[in-house]
């Protein structure tokens, strides 16, 4: 198993999906977490409950990530709360699940997708950075995606925002290598999250994108998690500006 013991975690959209997933396995591993969350009350307190079995500190923090005020008050808590900041998971994002062609995509739609899936990763990184290069250290995970690599027809505002996150990734590689900084991108395709399950009710539509998978099936959010951790841990010391492809080999690039 991989440790964490002793490191302190922030992990963005921790409440469901694959962040509740990196959650748990952080937990597991030792690290104490904070996590945010934006709407499910309910379900954040159910994710800490459990997590906080395994005996380290699990908190969570409300945060409309898509602004920057939130996002400075979210990494403040993190800090006041666990001392340090080891490692940052910036996974909150959203995806439209009905096809929005590029003619009828209105700008609040675009917007609203820039804010939540890019500029919610720009500002946990921008306030996240100045304690890590205080520590000279620091992990960052940011979750991208398949759409980002080989683009998503009518869902192409997602796309660009996944496709922004890997190229930030790789440009702030060699800028925070210097300060002992290793950021990375875990980029899952299809997973059987909530986000995922109005897609996946429809018996036919699932069928067919599991035969597109080679391994016949779609993720688990915990198959995600484990690679963030991997990347997380002291066992990817050096690996800084990768794109880690989660996909059951339906993408293959790097």
């Amino acid at each position: 198993m991989i440790s964490l013991a002793g490191k302190a975690a922030l992990i963005t959209g921790g409440s469901r999906g694959i962040g509740a997933a990196c959650v748990r396995l952080f937990a597991h591993a030792g690290a104490d977490i904070v996590f945010s969350y934006n709407r499910d009350a309910e379900s954040a307190d159910r994710v800490a409950q459990e997590s906080r079995r395994h005996g380290t500190r699990v908190e969570f923090f409300k945060a409309d990530l898509a602004k920057m005020p939130p996002a400075e008050k979210l990494v403040k808590f993190t800090h006041e709360r666990l001392g340090r900041l080891d490692i940052l998971v910036a996974n909150a994002g959203i995806w439209n699940v009905e096809d929005l062609p590029v003619e009828k995509m209105s700008e609040r739609d675009w917007d609203q997708m820039m804010d939540v899936n890019l500029k919610s990763v720009y500002s946990v990184i921008h306030f996240s950075v100045p304690h890590m290069i205080r520590q000279h250290s620091g992990r960052i995970v940011a979750i991208s995606s398949t759409a980002g690599q080989r683009g998503e027809a009518f869902h192409t505002h997602y796309g660009a925002t996944k496709g922004a996150i890997i190229s930030l990734v790789k440009g702030l590689s060699t800028e925070l290598a210097p300060h002992n900084i290793l950021i990375n991108s875990v980029a899952p395709g299809w997973v059987d999250t909530d986000m995922s399950k109005p897609v996946f009710k429809d018996k036919k539509a699932f069928k067919q994108i599991c035969e597109k998978q080679p391994l016949g099936r779609v993720a688990t959010a915990e198959e995600c998690a484990g690679p963030v951790l991997f990347l997380a841990s002291d066992l990817a010391n050096f690996i800084t500006g990768e794109i880690l492809n989660v996909n059951g080999g339906s993408v293959l690039c790097g």
